[in-house]
């Protein structure tokens, strides 16, 4: 489909944004009551069941699996949870996640030998700017006004590192996976994240916490199945689809309204602020977002 975007499409990407923009107030709501790493079983339990008996195995190595699940599940959203647990607002995690998209500009160059545009150049520079604000609120009386950590902003940004790695591992399994199914393969690798969170919650969550899931209320088991059912397995299947019917450069600038989703619901449902500096990074890294997306038409011309 080349033509204008119709309107059941228009209102599923309006959907996505929705969804992938809200998740993160759902991340604190299941933090209140589970461990970040109960709460990463949690998630993948959910995005497993009842898929994983419905949708046949992907055709591929399952080293795919295994390493996708490995650094999106485990590495991304295990740094994700830690950071919101340890000192991160779900409104500035839902920009700092955006910053994935130049650590995969950066891996794509050193891995896959990726020439970098310049619009993408561009954007690098101005999201280097944007963390360097986001950095300077932690730095001596500005440290005092925010409600977030440094340890918290250092995790989410490796976060967003792990998300870029496994966006390698997807570009890896395609290519060498001729009909390739996004859905299957998503749903298989959500297995691999399962074990590990409950060997690290066994390791690492002290005595007290280590069962405390069992009498996690029943807004608790709400969140992480909107976690694991409407931001994994419908977030993703939906933007999939858009994919699959559309180029890329028109789908990929409705990414832009997550992050104004996340820091409106974190703002009005969690009462969530936000300091000047935290307000100079969000606004270069959105910059430089609309910089790699539509900056091709104003570089083009010179």
């Amino acid at each position: 489909m080349n033509g204008k975007m119709a309107p059941r499409d228009l209102l599923a990407a309006l959907a996505v944004v929705v969804i992938w923009g809200t998740n993160f107030v759902a991340m604190k709501y299941g933090l209140r009551h589970l461990t970040p790493f109960q709460l990463g079983a949690g998630r993948y339990v959910f995005a497993v069941l009842p898929l994983v008996l419905l949708v046949r195995p992907p055709v591929l190595q399952a080293r795919w699996m295994l390493l996708y699940g490995l650094f999106q599940g485990v590495g991304q959203f295990g740094f994700v949870f830690l950071s919101l647990k340890v000192g991160m607002s779900a409104s500035l995690a839902s920009v700092l996640l955006q910053t994935q998209v130049f650590f995969t500009a950066l891996c794509g160059f050193l891995l896959l030998g990726e020439r970098p545009s310049r619009q993408l150049l561009a954007g690098l520079f101005l999201a280097a700017l944007g963390l360097a604000c986001f950095g300077m609120n932690y730095v001596g009386a500005a440290a005092l006004g925010t409600e977030t950590t440094a340890a918290g902003f250092a995790l989410c940004v490796a976060g967003a590192a792990m998300w870029a790695a496994s966006n390698i591992v997807v570009r890896h399994a395609q290519r060498l996976s001729p009909g390739f199914d996004p859905l299957a393969f998503l749903v298989w690798s959500s297995l691999t994240p399962i074990l590990p969170f409950v060997v690290l919650s066994l390791l690492f969550d002290g005595p007290a916490a280590r069962w405390q899931w069992q009498d996690a209320p029943l807004v608790t088991w709400c969140a992480v199945a909107y976690l694991g059912w409407m931001a994994t397995v419908v977030g993703y299947g939906l933007w999939t689809s858009l994919l699959k019917r559309y180029p890329a450069n028109r789908v990929a600038p409705f990414s832009l309204g997550v992050p104004v989703v996340g820091i409106t619901s974190g703002m009005l449902v969690l009462d969530e602020s936000i300091t000047p500096w935290q307000w100079s990074g969000i606004a270069l890294i959105v910059l430089a977002l609309g910089c790699v997306m539509f900056g091709g038409r104003l570089f083009s011309r010179r």
